[in-house]
């Protein structure tokens, strides 16, 4: 039986290499051992999910001979911007992705080609940079600085305290504050410029009743425990002048029920739409029997009443000339990150972007999105975010799941996790995507690489093994230093949660949320993202670079980062006990972090190479 032989991450097969610009012409081709005469190769490309037609096909033509292989080749030219996937037939045979790239016959795989819009503008000012992510309440308190009106809220007297977690009493939940603000913020921009940080993304600041606040109550004002929209303009003032622009939260999928537009509970006048079918915002929320609390609520969470993203009231609200995005751009603002992407509609994003790039081409649209965002299907349907009229970039939860799922337990598929990614972004959106190890969702990077046994533990069991033990801490601390060194080397902004560099550890919501710990920092992890930060500011090349995998084994991970300016170089062994021969590639280089003696890496080790 002939084999045909094809891989997409081989320019001799494809070219160029992954996604794509609409009317780019892209040149496949395929080797086959013991061709049969007459019978050419069948290149079928289709848009997603229309299997059975085709939108092009083309009988490829030989090309030329190498050795007893025939090389047979087509042209196919993108009209349009689509999510396209592609096979091969030939004698009989269909073949797909079998992974690596590479063409296996009879799989259901079939090859992604994603084509994108051209001319869509994404901001490169943030590319090459070090984002950080910081939740407000917990980072930082300036005195004299945000106060409170609302006599519900209980305060932690005493920073090291974990926040509140009794689940016996729901009513409790989120509804403890330690009182940390805006200006609090502003004092320690310093810090983060020493960490080289260039964008500050800060979890929801508008005016709510919880302490992780997406449950807005006013999207127009600041919450007044955090300050005042002059506190806020002062902190995007000040960050400028550091180098660091500051993106917000937009959670523009539900309210708080306890809100200027619901006012279930009557604080703000009882005009709400709960209380008044004649309410200004009644045509914002979904009422009726069929929902357990008689309004559509986020995952039937009853203080987060869904919106209607589709009243045009609601739309201007948001995304009109005036409205919540032009607000907060005019007061400083450089971006959103959009909170539960895949939960609001492609139109509705798309006008969401107009808005955002209405303040500037310089603007970052961000979506919270936990899987491939490329080929991603919410509620049913396809997405569309990387198509050049949505989002700029994504959270990259699969690479922080791949890195994390590596360090833990090796083996060799953490490469095929970054290569699918790689493959399947578009250029611009992989250059801005925010790389993560923890987030206020997620447990936190030293707590999930130094103790495993939280998996399906309650929250009793986690509050009494927040600190974690002297060896899960050194085991933690061991493997994220690793990770922190891939991290910053990997395509895309390298994101820090607030205290992973300190080494705060916590498990779920609320105890990955607890307080900066100022003056107890571990400075070893803190010099380790202070020097890593310093070598991507001082590696330009690293805003653009391709990624080129090296070696990707059960222990050791090895790749470059190359562009027309040079090369970098990371690798890092996970292995406790062995050393790793460093490839070829990284003899004779020059060490810029880390160290490499005798041509080998020690164990629990990482290099970057010049």
């Amino acid at each position: 039986m002939p084999e045909l032989i094809y891989n997409s991450r081989d320019l001799r097969y494809k070219a160029p290499f992954g996604a794509v610009p609409a009317k780019t012409a892209i040149t496949f081709r395929v080797s086959v051992c013991g061709a049969v005469p007459g019978e050419r190769p069948i290149l079928r490309v289709f848009q997603a999910d229309q299997w059975e037609d085709p939108l092009f096909t083309a009988n490829m033509e030989p090309s030329c001979k190498v050795g007893d292989n025939v090389i047979f080749s087509a042209e196919f030219v993108p009209a349009a911007p689509a999510l396209l996937f592609y096979d091969f037939v030939y004698c009989g045979g269909v073949y797909r992705h079998g992974g690596q790239g590479c063409a296996v016959r009879d799989l259901c795989e079939h090859f992604q080609l994603t084509v994108y819009d051209g001319s869509a503008v994404f901001p490169e000012c943030f590319c090459g940079g070090t984002m950080y992510q910081i939740f407000p309440d917990r980072f930082a308190r300036a005195d004299g600085c945000g106060s409170s009106p609302f006599p519900d809220r209980r305060f932690h007297q005493d920073r090291a305290e974990l926040p509140e977690w009794d689940v016996t009493s729901p009513d409790r939940i989120n509804k403890d504050y330690f009182g940390g603000n805006l200006r609090g913020i502003e004092e320690k921009l310093g810090y983060l410029s020493s960490l080289s940080v260039t964008c500050i993304y800060l979890n929801p600041i508008f005016e709510s009743h919880s302490n992780h606040r997406y449950d807005t109550a006013d999207y127009m004002k600041i919450d007044p425990l955090l300050g005042t929209e002059e506190d806020f303009k002062s902190l995007c003032r000040r960050a400028e002048e550091y180098g660091i622009r500051i993106i917000l939260d937009g959670v523009f999928n539900h309210t708080g029920a306890d809100s200027i537009y619901f006012d279930k509970y009557g604080r703000y006048g009882g005009n709400g739409a709960f209380q008044h079918k004649n309410s200004a915002y009644d045509g914002w929320y979904y009422f009726g029997p069929q929902y357990p609390c008689g309004y559509r609520a986020w995952w039937n969470f009853p203080n987060l009443p869904d919106v209607n993203y589709d009243d045009p009231g609601y739309r201007k609200f948001i995304c009109g000339e005036g409205g919540v995005i032009d607000h907060w751009l005019s007061a400083g603002a450089s971006g959103f990150r959009l909170d539960v992407a895949d939960e609001l509609s492609d139109s509705f994003i798309s006008e969401i972007r107009s808005a955002v790039k209405r303040g500037g081409s310089d603007k970052l649209l961000l979506g919270e999105v936990w899987e491939d965002a490329s080929n991603k299907i919410s509620y049913g349907i396809r997405r569309r975010y990387f198509l050049g009229k949505e989002l700029d970039c994504v959270m990259n939860y699969p690479f922080k799941d791949a890195l994390l799922r590596w360090l833990l337990n090796g083996g060799s598929d953490f490469g095929e996790a970054i290569m699918r990614i790689v493959e399947n972004y578009p250029a611009p959106a992989l250059d801005l995507a925010m790389n993560m190890l923890s987030t206020h969702d997620t447990v936190r990077a030293i707590t999930a690489l130094g103790c495993e046994d939280y998996l399906g533990k309650n929250r009793a069991w986690q509050a009494a093994h927040h600190k974690l033990t002297q060896q899960q801490y050194a085991k933690g601390r061991e493997l994220l230093q690793l990770a922190f060194a891939i991290q910053f080397m990997l395509p895309g902004i390298p994101s820090v949660y607030y205290g992973d560099e300190a080494g705060m550890a916590g498990f779920r919501d609320p105890f990955n949320r607890c307080c900066y710990p100022w003056g107890e920092e571990d400075t070893e992890l803190l010099g380790t993202v202070k020097e890593l930060g310093a070598m991507r500011k001082n590696n330009p090349l690293l805003k653009n670079a391709s990624f080129v995998p090296i070696m990707f084994s059960d222990n050791v991970c090895c790749f470059e980062r190359r562009n027309d300016d040079g090369s970098l170089f990371v690798m890092a062994n996970r292995s406790s006990s062995s050393a790793a021969k460093l490839p070829p590639e990284l003899r004779e280089r020059t060490p810029i972090y880390g160290e490499a003696k005798n041509n080998e890496l020690s164990p629990l080790s990482a290099v970057i190479m010049k």
